[in-house]
């Protein structure tokens, strides 16, 4: 074995971004579609930082491409970071509110508007657990 195959390969590392769209008191999860990784857990909407874009013009641009509507992006949320076995993603959430159009299917088998309560009910991608708990959290505050 070469010294090149013995070093571990380093992960790729994703940054992502994740709507937290609010209406009153209940929140928009999605849930991920057959062919995607992480297939059937539940995420906040939104994707990949492309090069050169700030998180916030990321999620305009992926609230239009996924889910057919626009949001106001407001305060930071969470940022976590998590390994999977195909990479390593740091997600992002913020606070977002509908500005224009109403949710709709493109990517994802299911998208609900869920109480913050019952929102540790739902089978959850790993990365977005812990803004799902702050959001419980401060909830019950």
């Amino acid at each position: 074995m070469t010294s090149l195959e013995s070093q571990p390969k380093t992960k790729k590392r994703i940054h992502v971004v994740g709507a937290v769209l609010v209406d009153g008191k209940t929140v928009l999860a999605a849930q991920r579609g057959k062919t995607m990784s992480l297939a059937g857990l539940w995420e906040f909407p939104g994707g990949k930082i492309e090069l050169g874009e700030t998180p916030q013009e990321a999620l305009h641009r992926e609230l239009k491409e996924e889910l057919l509507c626009s949001a106001e992006i407001g305060e930071h949320l969470e940022t976590t970071e998590h390994e999977y076995d195909f990479g390593i993603v740091i997600l992002e959430t913020y606070m977002c509110r509908l500005r224009e159009g109403i949710p709709q299917l493109t990517e994802h088998d299911e998208i609900r508007w869920v109480a913050v309560p019952d929102l540790p009910a739902l089978d959850w991608a790993p990365a977005d657990i812990p803004a799902v708990d702050r959001l419980v959290r401060e909830y019950s505050k």
